[in-house]
């Protein structure tokens, strides 16, 4: 987004803690528009930004030692409020002139887990929350801990590990926390973190989606231009969620200037080609060209069984189908790419330094280099739930907007071993199986994704007065609220049984089902 667009913002340095954007997610829900910055790049985005409030994440890092991660000093003198979460309150405290010891040498040692923190003092980060005297749960993460606080602070709560559990300067409206707020596990930290941006900060919590739908169609018309002197932009839709969002919002800003193209390799799953097909071209009238590609990709993946290889294979395929494509099309002088933000934070690692984390299937093989087009990426600001909330805004039926998670690789990662028409065939219909009967059983929001997977066993069953000798399917359901960690769903032993029953008897090729109950981690969600 342009500077201009989010005067109320929040600015998140991040020193390299695994939560951190769970902090920028409990901002948005408060209705506060967040970015994250790493350390070594916060002073720049504070001048692009100008927010109205800082937060300064966790850490695995000890402030104590050289070379340790740093706040540019110029924040502390900006004038704005600052929060720092557990090693950013100390970081906070060390710059400021406190005192910040490892806890082996305080004798204490650290504190991890749940604790209970006693309010010693009213402050504003606790109005209309917390009250003097209260005990409230929290989850801490630390091994040193502030034992000076800087001038101007006071504890305004305490917990057995930790005296300095929260401290405030409500002079400067610095304010630190030992625990970590954006974790689930301390029950009131959303509302704390709201408590700061709303009521500290004094932001009116009024980003919404409409909004966003508003600015970022203004911002597509002003870099690709519109009418006669407009650029054209090509998409290419893979099926989920990202991409249909992505296209429809520019096709919202600049219409028939837009062409999708949908390359089907043939390992997506049951008529999820004709679904994307009538959407585009007849629901909303999108130039769309679909190739029918899947001769091609299994003639390639044909006796092709190292997992690695298959991603390799049809991730170059697909970059040489499409390129052929938009090439026939002609003119395009922009890309179109459904990047979410958590792929733009994951580009930049929080040291500064180069990142090799990008997804590659979001940098399209360097397509936009070999093609000399710019790209457009309206959604490089949003979380997942986010770009759901936007398809929402946009009128996309909830089958898409709603839709679990599908691999780029799509099939080819959920067959173990060789992949081919036949098989695919087979799990294109166990799989939907599946799905319809978590839908009819009204599961299938709750679950972050379900899908089956046939895998490369055969055994022995008995159908009738016959043996049979065929596939194994496996079934997975996890929830998660973000794909980095995922339980196992606990679906009832009734419903995995009426679902085995449904594909063994519908099914031609596969005689026995089994329930994946590996979560993450250790396990992936996906198989391979």
């Amino acid at each position: 987004m342009q500077a201009d667009h989010f005067p109320d913002s929040i600015l998140i340095v991040d020193f390299g803690s695994q939560v951190t954007q769970l902090i920028a997610r409990r901002v948005r829900e408060a209705g506060v528009y967040s970015e994250i910055a790493p350390f070594t790049m916060a002073e720049e985005a504070f001048k692009r930004m100008k927010p109205k409030g800082i937060i300064l994440s966790g850490s695995p890092a000890s402030v104590p030692e050289d070379g340790s991660p740093r706040a540019p000093q110029m924040l502390f003198e900006a004038g704005v409020p600052i929060l720092g979460i557990c090693y950013g309150q100390q970081v906070m405290s060390h710059q400021l002139g406190g005192e910040v010891r490892p806890g082996h040498e305080t004798g204490e040692g650290g504190e991890f887990g749940r604790a209970y923190l006693t309010v010693t003092k009213p402050c504003a980060l606790f109005d209309g929350l917390w009250k003097e005297g209260e005990r409230h749960q929290v989850w801490m993460s630390h091994g040193d801990k502030v034992t000076e606080f800087a001038d101007g602070f006071e504890i305004v709560a305490t917990s057995d590990g930790a005296p300095f559990a929260v401290i405030a300067d409500e002079e400067r409206k610095f304010y630190g926390t030992q625990f970590h707020p954006e974790v689930v596990h301390t029950p009131d930290g959303g509302k704390l973190l709201a408590n700061f941006v709303r009521h500290v900060c004094g932001l009116t919590g009024d980003w919404t989606m409409a909004e966003f739908r508003k600015t970022k169609i203004a911002e597509i018309r002003e870099q690709v231009g519109v009418g006669k002197h407009g650029g054209r932009v090509i998409c290419g839709l893979s099926g989920g969620v990202d991409s249909a969002v992505a296209a429809v919002l520019i096709h919202e800003a600049i219409g028939d200037q837009l062409t999708c193209v949908y390359v089907d390799h043939g390992l997506m799953r049951l008529n999820e080609t004709e679904q994307v097909v009538t959407l585009f071209r007849d629901h909303y009238n999108i130039p769309l060209v679909a190739v029918d590609a899947e001769e091609q990709f299994m003639g390639g993946l044909a006796g092709v069984t190292d997992p690695e290889k298959k991603r390799k294979f049809i991730g170059g395929a697909f970059i040489d189908l499409f390129e052929a494509e938009a090439k026939k099309v002609g003119g395009a002088d922009f890309l179109a790419q459904g990047t979410l933000y958590p792929d733009v934070i994951e580009s930049v690692s929080f040291t500064g330094g180069p990142s090799v984390t990008i997804k590659s299937h979001h940098n399209v093989g360097g397509l936009p280099e070999r093609m000399n087009m710019q790209l457009v990426e309206p959604l490089r600001e949003l979380f997942k739930d986010e770009v759901r909330e936007l398809g929402r805004e946009l009128g996309l039926p909830e089958i898409f907007v709603g839709r679990h998670p599908f691999p780029g690789p799509g099939l080819a990662i959920r067959i173990p071993g060789e992949v081919t028409k036949e098989r695919c065939d087979i799990l294109r219909k166990a799989d939907a199986i599946y799905l319809e009967e978590i839908r009819n059983a009204g599961l299938y929001d709750a679950i972050w994704q379900a899908f089956a997977v046939l895998l490369p066993v055969k055994t022995v069953g008995v159908m009738g007065d016959s043996r049979t000798y065929d596939n194994v399917c496996g079934l997975r359901a996890v929830t998660s609220t973000d794909g980095m960690t995922a339980d196992v769903y606990p679906f009832d032993a009734s419903f995995l049984t009426q679902v085995a029953t449904r594909i063994v008897n519908e099914v031609q090729g596969i005689n026995r089902v089994v329930y994946d109950y590996t979560s993450k981690p250790p396990g992936t969600i996906e198989w391979e």
